[in-house]
């Protein structure tokens, strides 16, 4: 997430140099037969190519809000997952007591039961991170541009490994169990639902306490669930090919649009279809690009809803309900892409 006032123009710039260089000498060279080697025959009439821009524009915006749809829903479930993480916080520490019948359980035992499923939780926040930043065939940070902006950043999800993030917070019996599952974090909630029903037998938990906090892992379940859904269905295909093909198709034409409106105007004005074709070529590709980058809102890209921060500032929130001393600090932009 970009957490700057806006982007520069030199980051934009930079993040398409290669398409205006491109649209530069697209322009060029029907500008060079028209006006050099007498090719008239290359002018179009603007009237048909306006058309196709026009339906290029409803295409590209339609998808822009379907992408914005798409980011905007995976912000909600994260804050639904931040409100679910704090009451599984306060719920644990209020609902699992000893008094009622199981009274020779100590306090300090009754801390480590805490601190347990607390832990836990904050474990099953980074196996949904790390699940949710492994690269999809359909998702965009593989294109070059792109990586070369990730320079002024860096993925956790990409730097490090899942092994060393729940190192500390669940036993190595447990991590051994969920990282051999395909999906951790499904698992890391079954050994939660698991433990409850020990603390039950125990005499640590009542039936009701146990049926609430059982409600809650249901809720982490459905936003996990959530989450999947945006992450292994991406737009559809149909529809973002369609609108690229037609963009480039558009930005293909503009310049023999524009050579007969500038001839129009005699002398060397034939020579300003060369800027003001790269201009249009430019907004239209640029419309098209916010579309695509925002669209897989778990990427890792600098547009991505910034799970790796939200996953922090929740352990800070966990940790101190616990009381704990040694806490991380939150994580700060980079570059102003915060992550």
């Amino acid at each position: 997430m970009h957490a700057g006032r806006r982007f520069t123009l030199t980051e934009v710039i930079n993040w398409t140099r290669r398409d205006i260089m491109f649209y530069l000498v697209l322009a060029t060279i029907p500008t060079l037969l028209f006006e050099l080697l007498g090719w008239k025959w290359l002018s179009i009439p603007w009237v048909p190519i306006a058309l196709v821009g026009t339906a290029v524009a409803f295409v590209t915006g339609f998808r822009n809000n379907a992408s914005y749809d798409r980011l905007w829903e995976a912000r909600q479930i994260y804050g639904a997952i931040v409100n679910s993480s704090r009451a599984w916080g306060i719920m644990v520490l209020d609902l699992v007591t000893a008094k009622h019948a199981n009274p020779s359980v100590t306090q300090s035992d009754l801390g480590k039961v805490h601190t347990r499923l607390i832990h836990r939780h904050i474990a099953w926040m980074h196996a949904l991170r790390f699940q949710l930043r492994q690269p999809r065939a359909w998702e965009h940070m593989i294109k070059v541009y792109n990586r070369e902006y990730m320079k002024w950043y860096t993925v956790d999800e990409v730097e490090n490994k899942v092994e060393d993030a729940l190192t500390g917070l669940i036993t190595h019996e447990e991590k051994v169990l969920v990282l051999g599952k395909a999906n951790a974090a499904v698992h890391l909630i079954m050994l939660q639902s698991k433990d409850l029903r020990e603390l039950l037998d125990q005499g640590l938990i009542e039936d009701f306490r146990h049926m609430e906090l059982e409600k809650m892992l249901v809720d982490l379940y459905a936003q996990q669930g959530k989450c999947e859904r945006i992450k292994n269905f991406p737009y559809p295909r149909q529809f973002g090919t369609l609108n690229l093909m037609f963009t480039k198709l558009f930005i293909s034409l503009v310049p023999f649009g524009m050579l007969g409106e500038f001839a129009k105007l005699g002398g060397g004005f034939v020579w300003l279809t060369i800027p003001f074709s790269a201009l249009v070529a430019w907004v239209f590709n640029m419309m098209e690009k916010i579309g695509e980058s925002t669209e897989n809102p778990f990427e890792g890209s600098a547009n991505d809803v910034p799970i790796t921060a939200i996953t922090r500032t929740i352990e800070i929130d966990l940790r101190e309900m616990l009381g704990e001393k040694d806490i991380p600090a939150a994580l700060k932009p980079q570059n102003h892409i915060l992550m």
